[in-house]
């Protein structure tokens, strides 16, 4: 028995994780373009529900695709109606997955792992080795499906065990139940899905008890999303909401039409395998097209389900890009300008909250720089494109100067942002490892955080105070390159002063090398607050 349990649970383990590997190298073939993907998606329903089906395929989970989507909305980078039809496609994207599993592969599992195995350690080239590594999933998934197929080949003849699963097959709640609870602990329905195919396929459940075990599946592979969905703002909470309430519904519309969706189904196809995931398929497909044409009156449901306001502060509102202003050009710049300041007053909260977290080693404070990152980058996206709308306007010569020159500088605020996100993976790294900074490490972190800190107020400032004489505004900008010669000469001087606590062995070397990336990552947000200082004399 203990060899069924191992042979079972191993190769479970060994299919979960070639998904996730698959999932990996198709995403790392993507590259950013997958979080781009998202960011671009219009306000068109049908393009939407194509995006979320796409990026399913790509990332191999609709669990991951509906987290992905609950971060964008609760970043204030996506809006809910966006969101509902991106979910609706991550349905019909996650069935693919069921469609490879359905093709029976595991006879050239061990092959497809070889060939996987050395494309990914013996290419250079970054999109074969990803390629490789994908495959090297593919073959892993098939593996532990062969393992689990032949162990379970064994049990497939018992009496017993085949009439548990008859009796249960016909009925449909406990059979509906049972998809959802494994699927929520698996947190994968394209997990249950392959263990649903392998019954079938040793004939331990027909294609009538398959059907209501799929629609389970789709209900439980929202837990994942509504799990994320916590601490998050309303929207987003709303998002996860309404995969839940979709799927659910889409089961109960189902329900009273199985016996003739199970006629369907079987005529799809003679292979039982096949014909479960045809079910999966054509099930999310058709509950898509059902809810597609009314996805505002949904969206408005859930609003009515979930009422409130989203608060301002959670999500990106751009309060000063009025497309009316674009007609008069000197106050749109002045807006463009306002919303410039918004990003760069994010970016100094978020060197708070890293500048906290080093200093009580605390975790809690930068649980959110990448959502505010996320921020800063797509109010850069929507400063650009109001800029580049201004400049199809009739401007004159001192507008057609300050345009470019307030795009480098919310690029430069852009580029800020990210080397807080760099900050904060280094404050992870030092307190996740529980290493401790030396005294004099401490106070040398400590001046240089200052500097930035004056800059960055003093950067606000230049940006600030349109109406302040020149003299007064050159004055400003000399103080911000007088303090970034300075902070030039301390990275200097503290990466000496390091060397040479390492030869007195009076500091950590792990700990060393994160002071040398942190006082790097300092320096060159100084250079990018310079820039700032340039573009605005």
């Amino acid at each position: 028995m203990h060899n069924f349990i191992f042979n079972i649970t191993g190769g479970l383990a060994l299919f979960i994780y070639g998904i996730s590997i698959m999932g990996d190298g198709l995403q790392n073939v993507a590259g950013d373009k997958v979080k781009a993907i998202l960011k671009t998606t219009t306000s068109k329903p049908l393009i939407g529900v194509f995006i979320g089906t796409v990026l399913t395929s790509i990332i191999q989970s609709s669990s991951a695709t509906s987290v992905l989507v609950i971060g964008f909305v609760n970043a204030g980078l996506m809006a809910f109606s966006q969101a509902l039809a991106i979910i609706f496609g991550a349905n019909i994207g996650t069935t693919i997955t069921t469609q490879i599993i359905a093709f029976n592969l595991t006879h050239y599992a061990l092959p497809i792992l070889a060939i996987g195995f050395f494309i990914y350690f013996l290419c250079k080239h970054r999109v074969l080795k990803n390629f490789g590594y994908f495959l090297l999933g593919f073959g892993i998934l098939f593996l532990g499906l062969s393992i689990m197929t032949s162990t379970l080949k064994s049990f497939a003849t018992n009496p017993i065990l085949r009439t548990i699963f008859i009796k249960y097959s016909n009925n449909y709640f406990l059979a509906i139940l049972a998809g959802t609870i494994i699927t929520a602990i698996l947190q994968s329905s394209s997990t249950t899905t392959g263990i649903i195919v392998t019954l079938a396929t040793l004939d331990l459940i027909n294609l009538k008890g398959a059907l209501p075990l799929i629609l389970g599946c789709n209900i439980g592979t929202c837990i994942t999303a509504l799990i994320a969905s916590i601490g998050t703002n309303l929207n987003a909470k709303r998002t996860a909401i309404s995969h839940i309430l979709f799927n659910l519904l889409s089961t109960l519309i189902f329900l009273p039409f199985l016996k003739p969706f199970q006629n369907l189904i079987s005529l799809t196809s003679s292979n039982i395998a096949r014909q479960c995931a045809n079910a999966h398929t054509i099930f999310n497909v058709i509950g898509t097209l059902v809810f597609l044409p009314f996805i505002d009156l949904y969206a408005k449901f859930i609003i009515r389900l979930m009422p409130g306001k989203v608060k301002e502060t959670d999500c990106l509102e751009t309060k000063y890009l009025e497309p009316h202003l674009l007609n008069t050009p000197s106050i749109a710049i002045d807006a463009a300008t306002k919303e410039a300041i918004r990003m760069l007053v994010l970016t100094k909260k978020m060197l708070q909250l890293i500048i906290q977290s080093f200093n009580t080693r605390n975790l809690n404070y930068i649980k959110t720089i990448d959502q505010k990152e996320q921020i800063v980058d797509a109010r850069r996206y929507a400063i650009t494109n109001y800029l580049i709308s201004l400049m199809e306007q009739q401007i004159n010569h001192q507008e057609s100067i300050k345009i470019p020159k307030l795009m480098h500088i919310v690029s430069d605020i852009e580029r800020i942002g990210d080397h807080m996100v760099n900050l904060k993976e280094l404050a992870e790294q030092l307190i996740e490892s529980k290493l401790d900074f030396s005294p004099a490490t401490l106070t040398e972190l400590n001046k240089m955080e200052t500097y930035i800190r004056k800059m960055l107020n003093y950067a606000i400032k230049a940006l600030s105070n349109k109406k302040t004489h020149k003299i007064s505004k050159i004055n400003t900008i000399k103080t911000i390159y007088n303090i970034e010669e300075s902070i030039n000469k301390l990275r200097d001087l503290y990466k000496n002063n390091h060397i040479e606590r390492l030869t007195k062995r009076k500091c950590n070397v792990q700990a060393g090398i994160i002071f040398i990336d942190i006082i790097a990552n300092y320096e060159k947000i100084g250079d990018h607050i310079t820039n700032i200082g340039q573009a605005v004399v």
